[in-house]
C-alpha cells in the first residue's frame, strides 16, 4: 500500500528505512522523500514509526531509562549522589 502517493512510496518502502535506522519523519523523507511535498503522508509515517517500524527506537528508549535493582536504586549514577532526595519539612 502507498503511504506517500506523491513520489510512490510504500509501506515497506518506509519499514524497509526504518530497519536501516532512520527513526523519523524527517529522516524518512531524507531518505525517500516522503512528506516532502503535500505533507499528506507524515501523519501516517508518524503512526508506523510509533508501532514499531523503528527496531531501534526500542533500543534508544532503554538507554535513556536507568536500570534499577531490586532494591530500586539507580544503577550507574555517579558516587556521592543520595540515593533519594530529602523529605521536605
Amino acid at each position: 500500500m502507498y503511504v506517500c502517493s506523491c513520489f510512490g512510496v510504500t509501506e515497506q518502502q518506509v519499514k524497509d528505512h526504518a530497519a536501516a535506522g532512520a527513526c523519523t519523519p524527517r529522516q524518512i523523507a531524507s531518505a525517500s522523500k516522503a512528506g516532502t511535498d503535500c505533507g499528506g503522508c507524515v501523519r501516517t509515517i508518524q503512526a508506523m514509526l510509533g508501532r514499531g517500524a523503528c527496531p531501534r527506537r526500542e533500543l534508544l528508549d532503554r538507554k535513556q531509562t536507568p536500570a534499577t535493582t531490586a532494591a530500586g536504586s539507580a544503577e550507574g549514577l555517579p558516587e556521592g549522589l543520595p540515593e533519594a532526595l530529602p523529605e521536605a519539612a
